[in-house]
């Protein structure tokens, strides 16, 4: 598995990569973040990178979900990583948004795949990765055409006490419940219900599959039975995005079963239901 790397930089010597970019409540200013995040990584590593970066109880999926402080503070600062990204969003409190792309290991042997990072803005109001996943796929045949889309509106309720904020997690929990009721008593073709038309794919081994109807006839093509067991969910104090994580069983239509990590993205539709607009798995370690 190949990881997606990250350079952490000591803020008395390397002001630049210590202090992310502030948010302005648009999804320009979290690509200048991610911008500034892959310059430091090319620069001064990809350790230095992530531990500068990241907020302190942050999480990266290596592949299973660890502290990214934790987890960097033994990695080499490797400097031979391209990351390319090309769909990204930010609520429209402008304080949680999510950049997934492409990236290359320039190594001995080139290596491809996908990533996702969930950002948001600290108590200063600069952005920080809150969570970091990739996966793996052979030299990319096709373009990717890019998507980042700004906020139509600006909006951020008062201040949520614990029970407004763990109600309103539980709605994206019973949407993945839900889905995975559903899944498992009509089949895969039941994701159609639950992804936006314009929703995206990474999985192991895979360009990114975009498209609803590319997306659950991809689906139909590779598995026979998905179940989801959901561990966390977070939801924007804007209302409009979420995401959630945990361990996906899928058994191939090969008669194979295997264990993945996921991290999906929920966009708020105009009609209220919550739909896929990201989806990306790694393979899980027992």
């Amino acid at each position: 598995m190949i990881n997606k790397f990250i350079c952490t930089v000591i803020a008395a010597s390397f002001t630049f990569g210590a202090y992310a970019q502030r948010s302005d409540a648009t999804t320009k200013s979290l690509l200048k973040a991610e911008q500034e995040f892959t310059e430091s990584a090319a620069k001064n590593g990809v350790k230095s990178a992530y531990t500068s970066f990241s907020a302190s109880k942050g999480l990266v999926f290596r592949p299973n979900p660890v502290n990214v402080k934790s987890y960097y503070a033994t990695q080499p600062n490797d400097k031979n990583i391209i990351f390319t990204p090309d769909f990204g969003r930010v609520s429209r409190s402008g304080d949680w948004g999510f950049i997934t792309g492409g990236y290359t290991v320039d190594g001995t042997e080139k290596a491809y795949g996908q990533y996702l990072s969930i950002w948001k803005t600290s108590a200063g109001g600069r952005w920080e990765m809150v969570l970091d996943i990739n996966d793996s796929h052979n030299k990319p045949l096709h373009p990717v055409t890019t998507k980042f889309e700004e906020p139509t509106d600006y909006y951020k309720p008062p201040l949520d006490g614990p029970k407004q904020i763990a109600s309103k997690r539980e709605i994206i929990l019973t949407t993945e419940k839900t889905m995975d009721a559903m899944l498992k008593s009509y089949g895969v073709g039941a994701f159609g219900g639950f992804l936006s038309p314009n929703a995206r794919v990474n999985f192991p081994g895979y360009e990114p599959i975009i498209g609803k109807d590319k997306i659950v006839a991809f689906y139909n093509s590779l598995v026979s039975k998905i179940s989801f067991k959901t561990i966390q969910a977070d939801r924007a104090s804007g209302g409009d995005l979420a995401y959630t994580y945990g361990v996906a069983t899928i058994d191939y239509r090969t008669d194979l079963r295997e264990s993945f990590n996921y991290v999906f993205i929920y966009e708020r539709e105009a009609d209220h239901n919550w739909n896929l607009i990201q989806q990306i798995y790694t393979p899980a370690e027992r």
